[in-house]
């Protein structure tokens, strides 16, 4: 459905980053807190209307973002400079805006957006400063056959073996543009850009993976896992802390 748009009033898109360690995720919660309550909440106080910012996807809690999008409509004429500062002061120190731009009005952080980029961060050895944002795994993980099992979730397939199912997704076809795995110091990183992702589907890839990598499955063995939709069959999901939304593609 097209967007209408409303003389007077701007549509304005954020580009946020956060840490998750202390959320219980995106979406805004009676009680809890979110990213989009903390953001709302600022946005209230620095605008002065009612104001709920839509974003680009629903991530975790627990999971981190640096690049996380999301929009919102304003009859405020504050310059977008002021406004920038303005939500940073009043942010979280574990929320942190990198730009505000002012948009069409048919923009959608969500339903505009063509692709998403994930990575994941597994430690092998013990870390003091990263253990919230990586997952430590005291266990050797052969590099080679994780490697080898990445390569086939390139291309469209039905993920409903990968994915939480509680609730039901509307569809479980997703195109997976590139991902893979590279060893960056003490780290094995997996980056995964896809069209769409369902409920901890990154995760539970990842935690499949990560079984290969210490030899308890065959790395051909992801393949037959997608064939088989059968969630039972996946690995464990992988802890969230791991997981970080890298950026949002609006083929701009």
């Amino acid at each position: 459905m097209a967007a209408i748009e409303v003389a007077g009033q701007r549509t304005l898109r954020l580009l946020i980053e956060y840490q998750g360690t202390d959320f219980v995720g995106w979406q805004i919660q009676a009680q809890d807190r979110t990213v989009q309550g903390e953001l709302t909440r600022a946005l209230q106080l620095l605008l002065q209307e009612p104001v709920c910012p839509i974003g680009a996807g629903r991530t975790d809690a627990g999971t981190h973002a640096l690049g996380q999008v999301a929009h919102f409509h304003t009859h405020s004429t504050l310059p977008l400079l002021r406004l920038h500062r303005g939500l940073n002061g009043l942010l979280p120190p574990d929320i942190a805006v990198l730009g505000v731009e002012e948009v069409p009005a048919a923009f959608h952080a969500r339903y505009s957006a063509i692709a998403k980029r994930y990575r994941y961060r597994i430690r092998t050895t013990k870390s003091a400063l990263d253990r919230q944002l990586v997952w430590s795994l005291y266990q050797p993980l052969d590099l080679a056959p994780m490697i080898q099992a990445a390569g086939f979730l390139t291309g469209t397939h039905h993920f409903s073996a990968c994915c939480n199912q509680d609730p039901l997704p509307d569809n479980f076809v997703c195109r997976i543009k590139e991902c893979g795995w590279t060893l960056q110091g003490q780290e094995l990183v997996f980056e995964i850009e896809g069209d769409r992702f369902l409920r901890h589907m990154v995760r539970i890839l990842v935690g499949t993976m990560a079984e290969i990598g210490r030899g308890r499955r065959r790395p051909e063995g992801m393949a037959q896992l997608l064939e088989s939709t059968d969630r039972t069959l996946a690995g464990p999901t992988a802890p969230a802390q791991g997981l970080c939304l890298v950026s949002v593609d609006y083929g701009e």
